[in-house]
Formats: C-alpha cells, structure tokens, sequence
C-alpha cells in the first residue's frame, strides 16, 4: 500500500477516536505510533481535562504506550500520526523520543511547533531532525476541531449532529 494512503486510512481512523473523545467532552486530538513495519504500537487521546493531567497530550499518552510496547525510548523506525500539530512540548518531546517521522493533519499557527509558529524539528538546537509530513486530512482536522470548540462555546453553526467533521467511511 501507498505510504501516503497509508497515512489517509490512519488519520481517518484517528479522526474517528477524536469525535470519540470530544463527545466527551475532551478537545478532540487523538494519535497513534507505528512501528517500522506499520503496526499500532502506542494509542494516545487527549486526556487532560479527564485526568486532570497537563502531559496528558495524546502524542506523549502514544509515546509512553509505544515505549512500555517496545520497551525503548527511542524511535528512529517509527512514524507518530496525529491530528493536530504538535505543541512545543510534544515536538519536543518527539525529538527527545527520536521518532523518525511526524504525519499531522491540521496545522496549528498558534501553537503549533512544527512549521506552525515555530519548527523546532528544523531548529538548529535540536539534536535530531525528523522527517515531517503536513496536511494528511488537513480540513477535515480542522472541521473537527472547528465544530467542536463552536460547540463548547454554544454557538450553533454549520456543524453535523455528532460535532466533527466526516471522513469517507467514518
């Protein structure tokens, strides 16, 4: 399989966990870690609200599933899909973590730290540069989040009824 259609049929399935957990109440991010060889070996959803956790960041909930999988630290052959871009702590995290490859869907210009208001894969004081792949179900990403945070602010719009934005098949 194309490793491009590879990522599209990952991100629709994290797309999916996201509505998961924005239904509950949750900003709705949600990520996964391949291994080399293309299977899930860490999950992650964001849960700081529920467990009351400021690491609870779904890249690092994947991150940490992913090293007790693999019993490691260190991931050069594995590829961490999310649906947002990363934050300065979870890119700098996935530096420390050496992940070989970061695929995100919606950019994040705010806070985003991997091409968004900084890029810190690129940034000279990194120790390790990783690959770095933008846009993989970009809109619907941004759709989903959209929705969601117009949702929380009670502001009725163009939104379907579960909140998020669908993916084919989803």
């Amino acid at each position: 399989m194309d490793t491009m259609e590879s990522h599209r049929l990952w991100m629709e399935r994290l797309l999916r966990r996201a509505d998961r957990i924005g239904a509950l109440g949750e900003v709705p991010v949600a990520a996964v870690v391949l291994d080399g060889k293309g299977r899930a070996v860490g999950w992650g959803i964001n849960r700081r609200h529920h467990g009351q956790d400021p690491l609870g960041h779904a890249e690092l909930v994947a991150l940490g599933q992913a090293a007790s999988a693999l019993n490691t630290w260190r991931f050069p052959d594995c590829t961490l899909l999310v649906t947002l871009e990363p934050c300065p702590m979870c890119a700098g995290a996935l530096i420390q973590a050496r992940v070989g490859t970061v695929v995100f869907a919606a950019a994040d210009p705010k806070r985003g730290a991997l091409g968004g208001c900084l890029n810190l894969a690129t940034d000279p004081s990194a120790h390790h540069h990783m690959k770095v792949i933008s846009g993989v179900m970009g809109r619907e990403a941004e759709e989903q989040l959209r929705c969601w945070f117009r949702q929380r602010r009670q502001r009725p719009g163009l939104c379907s009824e579960n909140g998020g934005a669908r993916s084919p098949g989803g």
